[in-house]
Parts: C-alpha cells; sequence; structure tokens
C-alpha cells in the first residue's frame, strides 16, 4: 500500500471515527508518537510540537534517510509519525510555554511523553494546562507514572528497561548467560502506547458523558507487568519453571526444509492430534508423556526428533498448513522478505510504502492493523519535516500574523 492509496474504498464514505477529534502531542521516539499516529489513522487530527534543536530524538535514530534539508529522518520516526503535521517550539522559552497553553484550549487531548515530572517542571503538567482547558484529556506516558511517589520518579525508561524490569526476560532464561534486550522489538513501547490509546479514548467518552476532562497517566513498568501477566500470576501459584524447563506444554521451534516453524501445545486433546498427525500414535499410551510435564522432560529424546523427522521435507509453511488442518496451532518463522511480501499481509494493507528521499526502493512501515467495515484503510501521508506546519498552526490557530511569527522565530522560539 502505497501514501495516498485507499484500501476498502466502499468504506470511505463513512469517514473516520476519529473525525473531529483534535490532538496536540509533546512527543518524542515511539511510546506516545506510536499512539497518536494509530489516533491518526483512525481520523483524529494530529498536531506534534517539537525542539526547534534536532526535532523528535527519534529523527536522529538509525538507519535514516535525509529529508530536504539534508537532515537525518530515522527509522523510528519515520514508522510512528505518518499524517502528523509538526511544530518547532522551544518549551524551554517563557513564550514558548505560552503558545503551548495559548494552543491547548483548541485541542481535545494534550499528550506528552517526557520524563515523569518534566513538565510539570517547566510549567506545562496537568494542572497547568486544566487551569486554561478544564475539560482537557491531559495524556503522559513515562517509565514510571506521574501521579503517585514511586522510588522510580525521575529514572528516565526506554522500552526495554521496562520490560526488563516486568521479569519477563528471566523466563526461559539461562542464568549464567545475559539476557537478551528486546527480544520482541520494542514491545514496552508499543504496548504503553495500546494502554494510553485506551486510556484516551475512555476520557473521551466519559467527557462526552459528563463534560469533565482529566489526567490519563500510563507508565511503561505498569503496562509491562500487563503484558507479561504470566510473571505475577505463575509466580503466585509456584509455577514460574525453573531456569531451564519452561512451561510444561510443548511451546517449541521445530526445524523443516526451508528453516523453523513453532508449535504451541498445551492440551491433552491437541497432543493426541500431534501423536497422530507425526505417526506417533503410540505416545497417547506412552507413561513417559501421560502428563505436560512429560512432555517437557521428553521433549528433546523423543517429541523434537520425531517431528522434525516428520517435517523433513516439507517447508515450515507446509508443516504448518498440515498441523492447522489437524487442529494444532503452529506457525513459520518467517523472514523479513516473506514478511514483506506475506499474501496474507498485502491482502490487509499491512505493509506501507514510503518514498525514499534517496530514491531506490521505498522504505516499508507497518499499516493500521485495526480494521472496520465502516473505515477504509488510508489515505496515509508522509511524515513531517520538523516544523514544517509552524507558521500555519499559529496563524490558523492562534490568529498570528507573519510579522508576530517572523519576531518569534528571530528569538528562537519557533522554527
Amino acid at each position: 500500500m502505497k501514501l495516498g492509496d485507499i484500501g476498502n474504498p466502499d468504506a470511505a464514505p463513512y469517514g473516520k471515527p476519529l473525525d473531529g477529534v483534535r490532538v496536540l502531542a509533546l512527543e518524542q521516539m515511539q511510546a506516545l508518537p506510536f499512539a497518536t499516529q494509530l489516533l491518526g489513522r483512525l481520523g483524529a487530527d494530529v498536531v506534534k510540537i517539537e525542539s526547534p534543536k534536532g526535532g523528535d530524538l527519534g529523527r536522529g535514530s538509525l538507519p535514516g534517510m535525509p529529508d530536504p534539508e539534508g537532515r537525518n529522518l530515522g527509522a523510528t520516526f519515520l514508522r510512528n509519525n505518518l499524517g502528523k503535521r509538526s511544530i518547532a517550539v522551544d518549551l524551554k522559552s517563557p513564550e514558548g510555554r505560552q503558545l503551548v497553553l495559548d494552543l491547548a484550549p483548541r485541542f481535545d487531548v494534550v499528550a506528552e511523553n517526557f520524563k515523569g515530572g518534566a513538565l510539570k517542571r517547566m510549567g506545562l503538567g496537568y494542572d497547568d494546562v486544566a487551569a486554561v482547558h478544564p475539560s482537557v484529556v491531559y495524556v503522559s506516558v513515562s517509565g514510571f507514572g506521574n501521579t503517585v511517589p514511586t522510588p522510580y520518579d525521575g529514572w528516565p525508561a526506554y522500552a526495554a528497561i521496562a520490560e526488563a524490569m516486568s521479569g519477563i526476560y528471566g523466563y526461559k532464561a539461562d542464568p549464567d548467560v545475559p539476557p537478551t534486550p528486546s527480544p520482541v522489538g520494542a514491545l514496552g513501547d508499543i504496548g504503553t502506547a495500546l494502554f494510553a490509546t485506551i486510556g484516551l479514548l475512555a476520557a473521551l467518552r466519559h467527557r462526552d458523558a459528563t463534560g469533565e476532562g482529566q489526567w490519563v497517566d500510563v507508565a511503561m513498568f505498569d503496562s509491562m507487568v500487563a503484558m507479561t501477566d504470566i510473571v505475577v500470576n505463575f509466580w503466585s501459584m509456584g509455577a514460574w519453571p525453573k531456569p531451564g524447563e519452561g512451561l510444561p506444554m510443548i511451546l517449541d521451534g521445530f526445524r523443516a526444509t526451508n528453516g523453523w516453524f513453532i508449535v504451541q501445545c498445551g492440551r491433552e486433546h491437541e497432543f493426541e492430534r500431534l501423536a497422530t498427525l507425526v505417526g506417533h500414535e503410540e505416545w497417547t499410551t506412552d507413561e513417559r508423556l501421560s502428563t505436560r510435564v512429560g512432555w517437557r522432560e521428553h521433549m528433546d529424546d523423543l517429541i523434537r526428533p520425531a517431528v522434525n523427522a516428520w517435517a523433513a521435507d516439507k517447508t515450515n509453511v507446509e508443516a504448518c498448513q498440515e498441523l492447522s488442518a489437524a487442529g494444532i496451532a503452529a506457525g513459520p518463522c518467517l523472514t523479513p522478505d516473506q514478511v514483506v511480501h506475506d499474501p496474507h499481509l498485502a491482502a490487509r494493507n499491512m505493509v506501507v510504502e514510503i518514498p525514499n528521499t534517496e530514491g531506490g526502493e521505498p522504505v516499508l512501515t507497518p499499516g493500521n492493523p485495526v480494521k472496520m467495515t465502516k473505515m477504509a484503510d488510508g489515505p496515509e501521508s508522509r511524515m513531517p519535516w520538523l516544523g514544517e506546519h509552524t507558521d500555519d498552526v499559529l496563524a490558523a490557530e492562534l490568529g498570528l500574523d507573519q510579522d508576530a511569527i517572523a519576531a518569534l522565530r528571530e528569538k528562537g522560539v519557533v522554527a
């Protein structure tokens, strides 16, 4: 799907569910930008406030490509800011802070993901914004929250920090081997972004019903404890696996002719189906395999060799097709090339092409996973250049003329 394309155009006349919702985002990197991009894909108008000195930190990430001024557009920025408008405002200057407070009442939502307490110290916290915009939905995303004291107040946090603190890095870990950070990409960022989106939408619904705004405070640490729920739950039930053991079930990788596939089998009837499919019906009466713990204990000497032998003449997709037909959950471990060219993802408009400013093949980013029968996919528009919409937004929202904007630019307040 290219920028400007519309998927399921028959749904276009319905518009978008968040048409008319306006979001002012003081944001960096991914934990909040992913959320506001999702809101934009659902119809919201998102205006992003960036520092005049380099903008969103995600612009500096690698790999990247140059913008029209030759400045780096990092991959983190590229994949989290489609469809937004950018204004460059110096939040550290009194005039810049006042511009934000003047803009805030024009928006339904003011959202930020600075370090906990940072915007309060800058005079742009919830109380400051609510004083000029009482019905505001103010959203904060941070490592450890803002609304209650915590021993981690002031700690900076990226995705891997919150993931590590959730306890999940100990699952299936060898205690003598360092943990692998970010084993599934930016779970800490995107998982938190989704909770922030849910909270924001709930607060908007509450405001529709009561007329009252509120502060939605989402911590990455909290979000990761929720996402990795087995840590707290299984530990409390005495079921947290010992190092190297794993949970009492089949949740393992097996080899096919062209790579790996994953099988999840956690119920006795599923195990019977697996045994029959791979030609080992005797497993169903083998005392060693009569319990889920037994499956785990005999994974390497019985189950894995047999499944690997069964799949030795199959591709990983073919193996999974047969497993799925037998009612056993399985999926191939796709390579990036296979993901990009997967027909399922193509059918669901899940790969978006961004023109490469250096020419050649487009840069790819995931599409919107939220599909609705009365909402068209797209059209997507490109990410903004730094400060690209500063003049337009200040003129349209605050009525500033070109002389006033030029004076602010001369002082370095905007760019």
